[in-house]
């Protein structure tokens, strides 16, 4: 049985109200041994009204709501106290509880509790810190389809995709003198495979949409002195961020700042302009500008539309060949000609909406990514590809007709993929799978 855990469920500073959360199987018992009310009768969600007092001593008056588990975020006995919202009142609390028997929650235990006893999943339980983490609505409206389960259900249709070959096979290796069961051959497993290759492919370019919709874009503003690299941020952030002068290498250090395009936060970087230099600052700036290209998911190069390309532009063409990278042409007021399909902006006017057009093009976030349930953390993807990895394996198995024993050993590694990402464990032989779908003893 675990232990009674307490905690402050609100910022600890001070306001109007604060909230002290208690969960475990004595939550209702040391809760009553303080409060004016006895909660070890409670059977189902109460409200209650009193006072939390201590050797005859008021402490606070409080409004107190019980949960009786399992209907209850953790699924255990939860006791949520609202009090006033001074850290005074709600640390002296905190210290009687921890003196008849809680303890102090570890970080995202109530949480964790609630996966345990399964009344989340693996990708709800993150859903929660995305929700608190969340900086644009269209973050939070994702983090909430998570949380409501929504994106949990999308990863279910390919796991018991996954389920039928591996019963099938399971049944033929089992029941082979069944001639009546459908045989697993080579064939009908690549069909299969494919099939569920094209559905992860799928959830793969949709939660890389979402994540980028989650997370952001970082995008470092490079290019050789002068071309106008910060009054492109100042445009972007529509305010005076970077000094901007008409002194060459004003910039020395990463400038950075945030933008909301759409829905989609822009990480933007203003480097130190790259060139050769003696000076010893500059050149510690431009060390940290090549860095800054490294880590980017996008780079605008900034070129000046004022003049000719030169040889520090061609070296910084061939240096970011290789990123994600939009080519600005910076000074469109002051241009020489107007090259087809170039992207002009005048970031002294603070003239870049078409800029912000093409980066959010760039990505490909489509409408429809904004309302829709997505895999999209780091951990959730990598599994994904870890999918279509094992299945990659399997089909190259079975091509190579090898026995469909050996083929399932990468589709039970597939199959135990989808259980990571929903946090399931795989303790079952598949039996209730193979007994679920087919009747075998007929």
């Amino acid at each position: 049985m675990l232990d009674t855990i307490v905690a402050v469920a609100t910022a600890p500073i001070k306001s109007a109200l604060a909230i002290i959360r208690v969960s475990g199987s004595d939550a209702f018992s040391l809760v009553s041994k303080i409060f004016t009310s006895d909660l070890t009768k409670v059977t189902k969600r109460t409200s209650f009204f009193g006072k939390i007092r201590t050797n005859g001593k008021n402490i606070d008056e409080v409004v107190l709501l019980a949960y009786k588990g399992p209907q209850s975020f953790t699924g255990e006995d939860v006791v949520e106290i609202i009090t006033h919202g001074s850290p005074l009142i709600t640390n002296e609390i905190i210290e009687i509880l921890l003196g008849l028997g809680a303890r102090i929650a570890l970080n995202g235990e109530f949480s964790a509790r609630a996966y345990a006893n399964n009344k989340i999943d693996l990708i709800q339980a993150e859903a929660i810190n995305d929700m608190i983490n969340a900086t644009t609505k269209e973050a939070k409206n994702l983090a909430l389809l998570s949380l409501s389960g929504e994106a949990s259900a999308i990863i279910q249709p390919i796991k018991e995709k996954i389920a039928d070959i591996l019963s099938l096979i399971e049944v033929n290796i089992d029941y082979p003198e069944y001639e009546d069961i459908e045989q697993a051959n080579k064939e009908m497993i690549i069909s299969a495979i494919d099939k569920i290759n094209l559905d992860i492919a799928k959830l793969i370019n949709e939660g890389n949409q979402g994540k980028i919709i989650k997370e952001g874009i970082n995008v470092a503003i490079v290019g050789k002195p002068n071309v106008g690299k910060s009054s492109l941020l100042n445009a972007f952030l529509q305010e005076e961020k970077a000094i901007v002068t008409d002194i060459a290498g004003t910039t020395r250090d990463i400038v950075e700042g945030s933008v909301n395009v759409k829905g989609i936060t822009l990480h933007l970087f203003d480097t130190a302009g790259i060139r050769e230099s003696q000076d010893r600052v500059e050149k510690i700036g431009i060390h940290k500008a090549k860095k800054t290209i490294e880590d980017a998911d996008l780079v605008l190069l900034v070129l000046d539309a004022s003049g000719k390309l030169t040889k520090e532009d061609e070296d910084l063409l061939e240096m970011t060949k290789d990123k994600k990278r939009l080519i600005v042409h910076n000074k469109a007021d002051l241009k020489l000609d107007d090259k087809k399909d170039a992207i002009y902006v005048s970031a002294i006017q603070k003239d870049v909406s078409v800029l912000e057009e093409k980066i959010i093009s760039l990505f490909g976030i489509e409408e429809k990514s904004y309302f829709r349930p997505s895999l999209n953390n780091a951990r959730q993807l990598g599994l994904l590809e870890k999918v279509r990895e094992y299945l990659k394996l399997a089909k190259r198995d079975a091509e190579e007709d090898l026995p469909v024993d050996l083929i399932s050993v990468n589709l039970h590694g597939a199959y135990n993929a989808i259980l990571e990402i929903l946090g399931e464990h795989n303790d079952n032989d598949l039996t209730d799978e193979i007994f679920s779908r087919f009747c075998v003893g007929k």
